[in-house]
C-alpha cells in the first residue's frame, strides 16, 4: 500500500499572529460569559438580600452568610464596619419606620462592582438614631455603590439627598415655607379668597387670640370653618381692613411666624384700629396645617365699645 506522506503545516509568522488571535477571542468569549454569570449572580444575591431585611424586617438576614465579616458602609466622619455595627445601623430604619417599602429601581455593574438606583417610603413611627417619631411619611431616591466578594456583600456607599430627607421628617423646614405664607398674604390683600383656601390643609386647625371676639369658635377645623367664622365675619365687620407692615421669619419644624399691623376701620361706630399682631403658620407639604394668631386684644375690645 502506497504511504501517503505527512502534510506539512508551515507556521509562518501570518499564521501565528491568526492562531493567537483565535485564541484571544476563545479565552474573551469564555471569560465574558463567566463575568456575566458572575454579574447576574452577584445581583440576584444583592437583590433577594435587601428585599428580606427591609421590607420583610428580617434584619437577622445581616448575617456572614450574605455579608463579609468586614462588610463596609462608607460615612463621614468615620466608616461603620463588621457585621454587628452595619446591623445596629440598618436597624433603626427597621424600628424608625413602618409601611417600608423598599424598591431597586434600577441595578447594573461590571463584575463585582454594582450600583443601584433606589426608593424607600415608610411612615416615621418609631425612634430613628434619636429622633423621636413624627408620623411624616417619606418618599425618598437615593444611589449606592456596591461591592461584591466571593458571592456577598462588601462595601457599600450611599448618595442620597439628606437635605429633603430631613425635610420630609420635619426636621428641618421647607424651603418653600416661605413662599406659601407669602402667597397667602398677596392673595388675602387683593380678596383673592378661593386661592387663600386653597393654600390650607383640608385638616388644618385654626387659633384666633384668646379674648380675640373670634375665638368664640377655636379651634376652626377646615377651610371652610375659617372661611364662614372669620373671613366671612372680617367682611361684615369692617368697612376697611388691610394687613400691613408684613415681616415673615422662617422657623424650625416647618413653621412660619409673621410680625404685621391691622389697619382697619369697624362698621359699628366708624372706629379705627392700628393693632400689633402676629401669626404663627405651621406646615406639611406645602399646605397649612395649623394657625395661631397673637394680636393686641385690648385695642380690639376698645374699639368695639366705643
Amino acid at each position: 500500500m502506497e504511504q501517503v506522506p505527512p502534510i506539512t503545516i508551515i507556521a509562518t509568522p501570518r499564521f501565528r499572529r491568526v492562531a493567537v488571535l483565535f485564541f484571544l477571542v476563545c479565552i474573551s468569549h469564555y471569560l465574558g460569559i463567566a463575568q456575566d454569570k458572575n454579574l447576574e449572580n452577584n445581583i440576584q444575591i444583592y437583590t433577594q438580600v435587601w428585599d428580606k431585611v427591609l421590607n420583610n424586617g428580617e434584619i437577622d438576614q445581616i448575617n456572614s452568610q450574605n455579608f463579609d465579616t468586614s462588610i463596609t458602609l462608607i460615612t463621614n466622619p468615620d466608616s461603620i464596619v463588621g457585621i454587628d455595627k452595619f446591623k445596629a445601623y440598618y436597624q433603626h430604619f427597621i424600628t424608625g419606620f413602618s409601611n417600608i417599602s423598599f424598591s431597586i429601581v434600577d441595578i447594573f455593574g461590571q463584575d463585582d462592582k454594582l450600583v443601584k438606583h433606589w426608593n424607600f417610603t415608610g411612615t416615621h413611627t418609631g425612634d430613628f438614631f434619636g429622633i423621636p417619631a413624627t408620623g411624616n411619611t417619606v418618599n425618598i431616591n437615593g444611589v449606592t455603590l456596591v461591592k461584591m466578594r466571593q458571592g456577598k456583600i462588601a462595601q457599600e456607599q450611599d448618595f442620597m439627598d439628606n437635605m429633603v430627607f430631613l425635610q420630609q421628617l420635619g426636621i428641618q423646614s421647607d424651603p418653600h415655607n416661605m413662599t406659601v405664607v407669602d402667597s397667602i398674604y398677596n392673595s388675602f390683600s387683593i380678596g383673592d379668597i378661593p386661592t387663600v383656601l386653597s393654600l390650607m390643609d383640608p385638616n388644618i386647625v385654626w387659633n384666633e387670640a384668646e379674648g380675640n371676639s373670634y375665638a368664640d369658635g377655636n379651634p376652626y377645623k377646615g377651610p371652610q370653618a375659617v372661611l364662614d367664622g372669620i373671613f366671612t365675619r372680617i367682611k361684615e365687620d369692617h368697612e376697611f381692613f388691610k394687613l400691613a407692615d408684613i415681616q415673615l421669619y422662617e422657623m424650625a419644624n416647618n413653621q412660619v411666624l409673621a410680625t404685621l399691623r391691622y389697619r382697619a376701620t369697624l362698621k359699628k361706630n366708624g372706629a379705627p384700629i392700628d393693632a400689633q399682631a402676629a401669626h404663627l403658620w405651621s406646615l406639611k407639604g406645602r399646605k397649612i396645617i395649623r394657625f395661631q394668631q397673637f394680636v393686641d386684644t385690648k385695642q380690639l375690645h376698645e374699639a368695639l365699645g366705643r
